[in-house]
């Protein structure tokens, strides 16, 4: 499956980079505005660096993306699976400096991913370490130079563990246990997925390899001494922010392929369908199995899981569309879009409230 470098879209966007940055700011200003109003009392001090951290991330993912999509609504929307991600906005729990950390993130690896065509390969691998050094030194920085002692931003006892990648599955579901919340929301698994495909059809290679070693440092708790983590002062959970971003990004990677795929490629639009409408029949299960709890004990969760199929439900009927769009060789690139974004958007909206009023 390929991606061309243009995008047929029913919105008109400016040809202007600065235009498209400006509404794109706008935007995500105006979503973070949407979600933590209704909390503004609940925050004081420095703790109103939490929107800001939102907003910082999601346009650093959206930056970063536009190196490998064309299209701006792809790059949208991997700006905001990335800033208002289940992931980011739970950092809300712990210090500003720990969101700060991981909004810096898809920053750091600017540098690295533009200089790539005009520097050289070399230069650009040297750069990568970038983002890993900021993880490493942040602790020592900001206890040594903007605060002046000793601050964890994140736990260092929290572990992140494989259960945890059930938040690719049932985000919500995880919002109310541990402290890692991975996973893009629901709909967006579908892009995910068709941008693996595409990263991996085009050998491009290094993304992935990023986001495998972003994952080993995360999980690598229960294989190094805790002295030596408490040392480094580095909480597991931060290093989830670099196979976050990337993640990200394979979203606007595969949304783009979404938005502009041909007839060769309604079997992957077919795939993903079929992979939306399992996972809506295995969360309708888990619901049933939860509700069958004595007493009612589990009937918080059986409702979060019977929420999570209406989603799942939704993005299939999306793609649905799309692949009968596709095979039936229907130039409506307009109706193509409405869709993909009205799923979406109601995904993340929905799904990002929920999360705020969860840990807040």
């Amino acid at each position: 499956m390929t991606v061309s470098t243009s995008e047929h879209s029913a919105l008109r966007i400016p040809h202007s980079a600065f235009a498209w940055a400006v509404l794109t700011i706008a935007l995500y200003a105006a979503f973070a505005a949407y979600l933590y109003y209704p909390h503004t009392k609940d925050l004081d001090g420095a703790e109103w660096l939490f929107p800001v951290n939102a907003c910082a991330a999601a346009l650093g993912g959206y930056l970063l993306s536009r190196r490998w999509v064309a299209g701006f609504t792809g790059s949208l929307v991997a700006g905001a699976v990335y800033g208002f991600a289940p992931f980011t906005l739970g950092l809300t729990r712990f210090h500003p400096a720990a969101g700060l950390l991981v909004a810096s993130v898809p920053w750091l690896f600017l540098p690295a991913t533009f200089l790539e065509r005009t520097r050289g390969k070399p230069l650009a691998t040297l750069l990568l370490v970038l983002p890993f050094l900021a993880i490493l030194l942040f602790p020592y920085l900001l206890a040594n130079v903007f605060v002046g002692h000793r601050l964890f931003a994140a736990p260092l006892g929290a572990e992140v563990r494989p259960s945890d990648l059930a938040g690719f599955i049932a985000p919500l579901v995880l919002t109310k246990r541990g402290t890692a919340m991975m996973g893009l929301y629901h709909v967006p698994v579908a892009a995910l997925v068709l941008g693996f495909v595409v990263v991996w059809k085009a050998r491009r290679y290094n993304i992935l390899i990023l986001l495998l070693l972003g994952l080993l440092l995360a999980f690598s708790r229960p294989f190094i001494d805790v002295d030596k983590i408490a040392w480094l002062n580095v909480s597991p959970v931060l290093w989830l922010s670099i196979p976050m971003v990337w993640c990200a990004v394979l979203t606007g990677i595969g949304l783009q392929g979404l938005l502009e795929a041909g007839l060769a490629d309604r079997k992957w639009v077919g795939a993903v369908t079929a992979i939306l409408c399992s996972l809506a029949i295995v969360t309708l299960f888990l619901a049933t199995k939860y509700f069958q709890v004595l007493f009612g004990l589990a009937d918080g969760y059986a409702r979060l899981f019977v929420e999570t199929a209406k989603m799942y439900l939704l993005g299939t009927v999306a793609m649905g569309i799309l692949f009968l769009i596709i095979r039936q060789k229907l130039r409506v690139h307009w109706l193509r879009w409405a869709i993909l974004v009205a799923a979406l958007g109601v995904d993340i909206v929905l799904g990002a409230r929920y999360v705020i009023d969860t840990v807040l």
